[in-house]
């Protein structure tokens, strides 16, 4: 989603909050231990500006999309942040604050993507914190509408204690199996229990989605014209049109 924006002239950072650091490598960006990550973010307070690193996009200018990765370090952070009182759930708050606008009060950015680790622990609290709108993949299968229901319960609490300006603004389901019932089976109750919410973009279940990573890339540069690729482009399209941004008409 992010890679689609940035080759529609948004200009996109994406924050890697999971210590698999899988968002990192489907960009293209090294992240072995010691190099400058989230991990510096939430426990040295380090700016965004100084970690972020370019993501190479064939055709789109350097820095459009920008990546701050994760490393393995960051799954050390909840145990560093523990004995801290005041504030850790603010710590990427305050760093997005502080890039998301240049000294001359201009926005540098258009989108910023934070990608979750698959807990719900203080990294997934700092993210909600962060936020203002909650984007939720949902794969369509029957765990899923498990697990979305603690999502929601959590981002209920954040909301009420942390948060209260957080809203869940889209749902987009992905792995979409057209063959099985079940898919079609879940698809229709988020769509019945969610209505606007959920983006009438589905993301289908695709070879070259799950290819990309292991080439270092998304499925946007990997095979352009995929059904998977295409699909991401039009939820692209989808979520500009819902928010409309300057550079995205």
């Amino acid at each position: 989603m992010a890679v689609a924006l940035a080759m529609r002239g948004a200009r996109v950072l994406v924050i890697d909050l999971d210590p698999q650091g899988n968002a990192s490598t489907g960009l293209g960006i090294d992240h072995p231990n010691g190099t400058p990550s989230t991990y510096d973010v939430i426990v040295d307070n380090a700016e965004l500006a100084v970690v972020g690193a370019n993501v190479e996009i064939p055709g789109v200018p350097a820095g459009q999309l920008l990546c701050v990765p994760a490393t393995s370090d960051l799954a050390g952070a909840e145990v560093e942040l523990a004995g801290v009182v005041v504030g850790r759930e603010f710590r990427l708050r305050k760093a997005i604050d502080a890039y998301v606008q240049s000294r001359e009060g201009e926005d540098r950015v258009d989108y910023v993507f934070i990608d979750c680790p698959p807990s719900l622990g203080l990294l997934t609290v700092n993210a909600l914190a962060a936020a203002g709108e909650v984007l939720i993949p949902i794969q369509c299968e029957y765990y899923a509408l498990e697990g979305l229901g603690q999502l929601l319960e959590t981002i209920e609490l954040i909301r009420g204690y942390v948060n209260p300006a957080i809203v869940v603004s889209t749902m987009l389901l992905t792995m979409y199996d057209a063959r099985t019932k079940l898919a079609g089976q879940v698809a229709q109750e988020v769509r019945e229990h969610f209505g606007d919410t959920v983006m009438a973009t589905i993301i289908p279940r695709s070879v070259k989605v799950s290819e990309a990573p292991s080439y270092r890339q998304s499925v946007m540069t990997y095979d352009p014209s995929s059904r998977g690729a295409l699909s991401y482009l039009d939820a692209a399209r989808e979520l500009a049109s819902r928010d409309p941004k300057p550079n995205t008409e």
